[in-house]
């Protein structure tokens, strides 16, 4: 037995009293079968991210945590590697969000820079694009906690968008509902 997960867990709880708070008496939920549930359902649609966002190089061993205005902590990445990028959602309304990407991901979903880096190393990039399937947490759903693809415990509620890479399933996570609306353009509308 290890106590490993206890301390990580009574680390959590004191940094982030609010987040763990939140997570106490939420079921637990699996959000690629839920993902899985809603397109047998034909309660999906297609999104994709269009939001320029500002992004700089990640500090080998950086920990992003990811803050909701009006909500907390969303989550908290895992030590950023070597060629990991941090960006950060152009959205006054949910708090300039940021979000650790890993290298290999980057470029496919930013691609090239539009502008010089500003003092603090951030530039400016455009979303790809690609292409994501969706689903909105309805009420009958209800709030769950799940384990995000990075590893970390995410709380949706009703309102907020489970995404999903068409290209790899085990690649859904929550996007926040004022997130979503903010820095998502809606291709095919979800029932």
């Amino acid at each position: 037995m290890t106590t490993l997960p206890l301390f990580r867990g009574l680390l959590l709880a004191a940094a982030f009293p609010a987040f763990c708070a939140a997570a106490d008496g939420v079921p637990v939920k699996d959000q690629v079968a839920l993902m899985s549930e809603a397109k047998a359902r034909h309660e999906t649609g297609i999104a994709r991210k269009t939001r320029e966002i500002d992004a700089r190089p990640a500090l080998a061993g950086e920990i992003i945590i990811t803050t909701i205005k009006g909500e907390g902590v969303e989550t908290r990445s895992k030590p950023a590697e070597n060629g990991d990028w941090v960006v950060r959602n152009r959205c006054p309304e949910t708090g300039n969000e940021e979000i650790l990407v890993k290298a290999a991901k980057f470029p496919q979903r930013y691609g090239e820079p539009l502008s010089q880096p500003d003092e603090k190393g951030y530039r400016t990039f455009k979303p790809l694009g690609g292409d994501m399937t969706y689903f909105i947490v309805s009420d009958k759903i209800g709030a769950f906690n799940f384990t995000a693809p990075w590893g970390e415990t995410m709380i949706a509620k009703p309102g907020d968008a489970i995404v999903q890479v068409p290209s790899d399933e085990k690649d859904t996570y929550r996007i926040a509902a004022s997130s979503f609306k903010c820095t998502y353009e809606i291709t095919t509308p979800a029932k």
